[in-house]
């Protein structure tokens, strides 16, 4: 009987032993923060975040095993822009994500940014698209986030157009976070290009040097990004994965 309790005994410690460790290896948790805007200004036409900047990243830290964990102003549904589903942007990530239920269901299930705490989180990213130029560029939640996570020296990162949401966030001396700073984003001439620099609220490399920003970019449509301390910024879809790369890293250094 003795023996029977210590083999009872030893299987109880060993049970308690592996949930002890499985708790101990939980993932690192990253956050991607989406617009929820889906007009393109007065033209009738939709937009959003651009699909490619979201998938390639994403799938770059899912699976090498972190968590991402998305946050919209509104919650729910994140609108993808239509113009970045044609055939001609498609990537390898994005022809994944269009196949992935899963990450499709965590599109339609965005947490709201306002329940976000930083301290949750290693690292936040901002994909681009041009949704973020309306209302992420004025969010009080995220302006406040980006706040917290920059202020703990936690990596802040962009891509595209994802650096509108930095153009109104001040520091604690309030001033603007990117003055005197190393940023790049989609610049005037690619915005040209396509043709929506008379759409769009303000043309975001002039509003980033406005802000004092030290802005420096790629040749048009080539992969560019920079680091200037914990703030990382990309300057079009091309350069998605290269901002994920120095994020990691940046991740990895924390």
């Amino acid at each position: 009987m003795k023996r029977n309790l210590l083999i009872a005994l030893t299987a109880v410690l060993s049970i308690l032993t592996f949930a002890g460790n499985a708790q101990s290896v939980k993932k690192t948790k990253i956050l991607f923060v989406l617009t929820s805007h889906d007009k393109l200004g007065n033209t009738g036409k939709p937009t959003g975040f651009w699909i490619e900047e979201f998938a390639t990243p994403y799938y770059y830290f899912n699976d090498k095993g972190y968590e991402v964990i998305v946050a919209t102003p509104n919650g729910g549904q994140a609108p993808i822009d239509p113009k970045s589903n044609e055939p001609s942007f498609q990537t390898e990530a994005t022809k994944r994500y269009f196949k992935d239920a899963a990450t499709q269901k965590v599109l339609a299930t965005t947490k709201k940014l306002s329940v976000i705490k930083h301290t949750d989180y290693a690292a936040v990213f901002y994909p681009g698209g041009h949704g973020p130029m309306w209302d992420l560029a004025n969010d009080k939640n995220s302006i406040k986030i980006i706040q917290q996570f920059y202020a703990s020296k936690k990596p802040v990162a962009f891509v595209c157009h994802g650096p509108a949401a930095l153009v109104n966030v001040k520091d604690k001396a309030g001033n603007y976070l990117v003055n005197g700073k190393k940023i790049t984003s989609f610049c005037n001439t690619e915005e040209d290009a396509v043709q929506l620099s008379k759409i769009v609220p303000f043309p975001l490399e002039s509003k980033l040097k406005e802000r004092g920003a030290v802005y420096v970019k790629g040749a048009d449509w080539s992969s560019f990004a920079i680091e200037d301390g914990n703030l990382i910024t990309g300057q079009n879809p091309q350069s998605s994965e290269l901002v994920a790369e120095i994020l990691l890293g940046q991740i990895k250094k924390n």
